[in-house]
């Protein structure tokens, strides 16, 4: 007999194990019982089941926090979910709304976010670092607590105003998405969009929102001018992955009609297959390409999976726990894009990745724009930057 016996099972301690170490345990006449835990590093323990409506249960501090805390699984199973976790909104009173950038594989260098953080919980979002500037977590912080800047529209007419400004278009929603839920309520984005109209200064919108539509007078105004190009974003028509990848945003049937709705108003409209996860949705690139043409896109694009900074562990966390047997191969694809890395920052290649697999969707992009009778430039003239006009400018000169 025994005296004693040891046994080592994961942090994350399933029922049918449990009941494997009781069967296992009953053979020895142990005096001791010695059971060690052995933590996978991940924050995401199975019994923690993500809360309807989120992307992530995992609330991980970000990269500037001084002090950090980590939940420690005491292996005992619960089948019940966690509560569902309510949105919080903070006001903010920004001192500058314009943000500039001179990356020059992005296709312009001004943008306005009237929002910090997302409702839309979109795990893969590249945006989510950004809350760790603001002491949140970029998990679930980033889906949940979230900033309305408030004087968004004050702050882009005065800038607009200032002497010696020169126009460019600016992009609407370049972190966070300008039709997030909140929007209905708060209208920072339409409040822009009037300012913008009011100044005849010309905008490129993305958003994978119908919400979009609210504002067709004012896009209608800006497309007759000139003025306005709007980029929907189409990342799957399969519902059930939708629900699990961008859990509260339009679906893609929902999208599609989107675009059909503004083509039809005379708006330029396009879209961004974005992002293509290999082995979770690259798969429907070409029928996304179909079905954006049919609904009257102009132009398409697409954007390799990006992992930067903390989304890289939330990701590989909502991987195992909605994939578990398809996540190696799937990290296994994006390192062969990414030089051996899971994510790669730089100009060029982050956007479209390096290597075999990368080239290959390239390949199968082009393909499919050819059949479907679009490209990726859409053949439009450039927005208008000539019409620029500040309300009371030529007053100025009397």
């Amino acid at each position: 007999m025994l005296s004693s016996a040891a046994f080592f099972y994961p942090s994350v301690a399933h029922p049918d194990f449990l009941s494997l170490l009781s069967f296992l345990s009953a053979g020895f006449d142990a005096r001791m019982l010695y059971v060690y835990t052995v933590n996978d590093g991940s924050h995401l323990m199975a019994s923690s089941k993500i809360p309807t409506g989120r992307g992530t249960v995992d609330n991980r501090a970000g990269r500037f926090a001084r002090r950090l805390s980590e939940d420690q699984d005491d292996g005992w199973w619960q089948e019940q979910a966690p509560a569902s976790a309510a949105t919080e909104v903070r006001s903010e009173l920004s001192r500058s709304i314009i943000t500039r950038n001179r990356s020059p594989d992005i296709g312009f260098d001004q943008s306005i976010n009237p929002y910090r953080g997302c409702e839309h919980g979109c795990i893969y979002c590249y945006a989510r670092p950004s809350h760790a500037y603001w002491d949140m977590s970029p998990g679930l912080d980033f889906e949940t607590r979230l900033i309305a800047r408030e004087n968004s529209a004050t702050l882009l007419g005065a800038e607009l105003s200032r002497p010696g400004y020169q126009c460019k278009p600016i992009n609407l929603g370049a972190n966070t998405d300008p039709y997030q839920p909140i929007e209905r309520k708060y209208l920072l984005t339409r409040q822009c969009l009037e300012v913008l109209l009011r100044f005849r200064h010309p905008v490129t919108v993305v958003t994978k929102s119908a919400l979009v539509l609210r504002d067709l007078d004012l896009l209608t105004d800006l497309a007759r001018q000139n003025l306005v190009r709007v980029m929907v974003s189409l990342t799957t028509l399969d519902d059930d992955l939708k629900r699990r990848l961008e859990p509260r945003t339009a679906s893609g049937t929902a999208r599609l009609r989107v675009v059909r709705q503004l083509s039809e108003c005379g708006i330029p409209v396009g879209v961004l297959l974005a992002p293509m996860i290999p082995a979770i949705n690259d798969s429907e690139l070409e029928s996304l390409v179909e079905a954006a043409a049919a609904a009257g896109a102009h132009s398409a694009h697409y954007i390799l999976l990006r992992l930067p900074w903390e989304v890289a562990p939330l990701f590989e966390g909502w991987l195992r726990e909605h994939y578990p047997l398809r996540a190696e191969h799937v990290l296994s694809l994006i390192r062969q894009c990414r030089g051996g890395e899971l994510n790669d920052p730089g100009f060029g290649s982050r956007f479209r990745g390096q290597g075999p697999f990368a080239d290959l969707l390239e390949q199968r992009f082009r393909a499919a724009l050819r059949r479907a009778g679009l490209t990726s430039r859409g053949g439009l003239e450039p927005l208008d930057c000539s019409a620029f006009s500040p309300p009371g400018q030529q007053l100025g000169l009397f």
